[in-house]
């Protein structure tokens, strides 16, 4: 017996000889990312954190001439520069500002009835071709708040994209359009980059919005709006868009929320019919009160927020 346990005594001592290492077990803590990696479209695979795009004495703060930003468009002709413009209730005027949130000149605008001033509720910018097939870029505004969606009519303002970055006075041409279904709010423009062709979203209280087409717009021609889908956020987590841009390649869309930032994917898109079912994931973004603005830069490698807030900081999101 005696020999007998020494024996299963070695057995077991060899065992356990020939157990494999404990794993090394370390105090820092995993990244773990909420965000997905884009696949097969051109642009960012991971986007990084955001970061404000100066620092003292250059703080990328907003000046009050711009309280209440309400929209953002990277410019076709003058590099880093950025065309903006406040929400309801201010001048009718677009501002060029650079990435540090200074403002680099004023556009005074005209062409709109004196009566119909006070109603303008200007939302978004987009630049873009001034019609199909034109090299020439033109500025667009979208004239489409409506908090109480009682606008029977809404409109977009257009005119050229200016040759030089200096203060004018410009007028616009109106392009006014309908709903085929009920007024909506909206706070979010975007052009198509190959076709010139625009679009709405709109701002809606459980989905990231329903995208409408507008074709033929033409000054003194009301046009009918063709809904091409709805977005969704996964889970429905998250609704209300209150910016957008297209990225130039026309497969990728930027979506801001109140409290978010998403972009839809869709591999080899060629038109928004295409894109409105593609995938919609989270990315980067700032925490700021009212955000209401958000653009590519040129390239697409990179987007800037702003806020509605007086005196608010731009944030620039890049690459990883």
């Amino acid at each position: 017996m005696r020999r007998l346990a020494l024996v299963l005594a070695g057995v077991l001592l060899g065992a356990c000889a020939r157990k494999p290492p404990r794993p090394e077990f370390s105090d820092e803590p995993r990244e773990v990312s909420r965000y997905l990696a884009a696949e097969g479209v051109p642009g960012c695979s991971l986007y990084g954190e955001p970061r404000q795009t100066g620092t003292p004495p250059d703080t990328g703060r907003v000046p009050l001439v711009l309280a209440e930003l309400s929209g953002l468009a990277a410019s076709q002709r003058h590099p880093g520069v950025f065309w903006t413009h406040n929400d309801s209730g201010n001048a009718f005027q677009v501002f060029a500002i650079n990435e540090l949130g200074a403002v680099l000149a004023t556009l005074t605008l005209t062409g709109v009835d004196e009566k119909e001033r006070p109603r303008l509720d200007l939302e978004d910018i987009a630049v873009g071709p001034c019609a199909p097939g034109e090299s020439r870029s033109c500025l667009y505004v979208a004239d489409t708040g409506d908090n109480f969606e009682r606008r029977q009519r809404v409109r977009i303002l257009r005119l050229p994209e200016p040759e030089t970055v200096a203060d004018a006075t410009l007028p616009v041409e109106v392009l006014p359009f309908t709903y085929p279904d009920r007024p909506h709010d909206v706070e979010s423009l975007i052009i198509e980059p190959r076709t010139g062709r625009l679009a709405v979203i709109t701002k809606a209280r459980d989905t990231l919005g329903e995208v409408f087409a507008l074709e033929g717009l033409a000054p003194d021609t009301v046009v009918k709006a063709t809904r091409l889908g709805e977005l969704r956020a996964p889970g429905d987590v998250d609704f209300r868009t209150t910016a957008a841009d297209l990225h130039e390649s026309g497969q990728r869309l930027l979506l801001r929320t109140y409290t978010r930032v998403w972009e839809v994917r869709r591999p080899g898109a060629t038109r928004l019919e295409e894109l409105v079912q593609g995938q919609v994931a989270e990315v980067p973004g700032p925490s700021q009160a009212q955000s209401e603005a958000i653009s590519y830069l040129p390239g697409g490698r990179a987007y800037l927020v702003g806020s509605e807030f007086a005196a608010q900081l731009l944030y620039r999101v890049d690459c990883r």
